[in-house]
This record gives structure tokens, sequence and C-alpha cells, in this order.
């Protein structure tokens, strides 16, 4: 279908930097820049993942990489970054730097967070949550050095690619496509759509 389809069932689960929790890893990689450069010593310019919190407390620090995080599941929760309370909605993204001194309060139980984080100087991501509609879809263009990652936050939504194809997401599955071409959305439901370029 002109993408690689990326599986809940299939993310590799990892504990999280601080031991505090795990988190499923859907992707990452490295950017192409026209400047030749050696790249990251951890091995990822950007990696997108999905966390789940069942307690509040703090963050892992991540010095150097900027990040986007959106509430997929659970109620809301509040992220204190260096000192300032900031409420964070479900579906609504929030940029912060993971430089920051960031500890979480949740407001009504446990949440699962999509986490979108890209090394600062070698990308950038640009997060968008997309209504999908029954009557008239969505279409998704993608552009040259760009990697486009479409994630189903709820059921519902098939993606179809260049090829024609059409493709069925479960909560949570990913597609994700490099460089020219268009993605069309049909179905009912949400999607996000996450933007990784390099840095300019």
């Amino acid at each position: 279908m002109g993408g690689d389809v990326l599986r809940w069932s299939e993310y590799r689960s990892m504990p999280w930097k601080n031991g505090g929790g795990t988190t499923r890893e859907v992707a990452s990689g490295a950017v192409q820049t026209p400047v030749a450069s050696a790249g990251p010593a951890d091995g990822f310019d950007w990696r997108v993942s999905v966390a789940d919190v069942d307690a509040g407390g703090p963050f892992s620090s991540f010095p150097g990489i900027d990040r986007v995080i959106t509430l997929v599941e659970g109620e809301g929760m509040v992220l204190t970054v260096d000192g300032t309370p900031r409420p964070v909605e479900p579906l609504s993204p929030f940029a912060f730097s993971g430089d920051a001194v960031t500890d979480c309060r949740l407001e009504a139980g446990a949440v699962r967070d999509m986490n979108v984080m890209t090394r600062r100087g070698r990308a950038t991501a640009q997060v968008r949550m997309v209504t999908v509609a029954a009557a008239q879809g969505a279409a998704m263009a993608c552009a040259a050095g760009e990697t486009l990652l479409v994630m189903a936050a709820t059921e519902g939504v098939a993606v179809g690619g260049p090829d024609g194809r059409e493709t069925a997401l479960g909560r949570l599955d990913c597609v994700r496509h490099e460089g020219p071409g268009t993605l069309t959305l049909r179905g009912e439901g949400a999607v996000a759509a996450i933007r990784i370029t390099a840095a300019r």
C-alpha cells in the first residue's frame, strides 16, 4: 500500500529510562541532512513510542531532545514542566523540552500516551490530530525528505497508499511512509499525523 504497516501487537516493549514504567517503540530512525555528520550515539534522530503511565512521578530526562506527548487513553494528566503546571487533555498534542525537569500528576487513574522525540539540530516533528469522517475521508501528502506516520487513535479507520491497496488499522496501529506520495484515509475515527523532517 506504499507504506509500512506497524501493528500494536508487534511493538517492542522496553523499560523507561528512569525505570518508572514501560514503553512500546513504534518506530525510530535517522534523517538525511545536507551537511554530513556523525549519527547520534544512541541510534536515533527521531522516535515514536507509546507509554503506559500507571502512577504519577518524574519523567526521564532527555537532554538535547524535543518532545511532543499526546494522551491516547485516559482522562487527563498534569505535567509540571520546570515548575509550571500544564494540563494535558486527551488527543491534544503537548510539546516540551526533554531537558526540562518534568513531573506528572494523574487526574483520574492510569493513562497511555504517544511520545514523539526528535534530536534538536537533527530532526523536527509536527504532530496533528485528524478526524476522519465517513462522508469524505481524508488525504495526507508526504513530501520529499519527509517521514509521515499515521497512528490510529480509534478503531474504524482504513489507510490506502499510492498503489491503491487499503489496510484496516486497529487502535494504535500505525502506517509509516517515506518520501513523495499520498495516503488516503477512509472510515470514521481519529488519527495522529506525525511528520518528521530534517532540522534546517
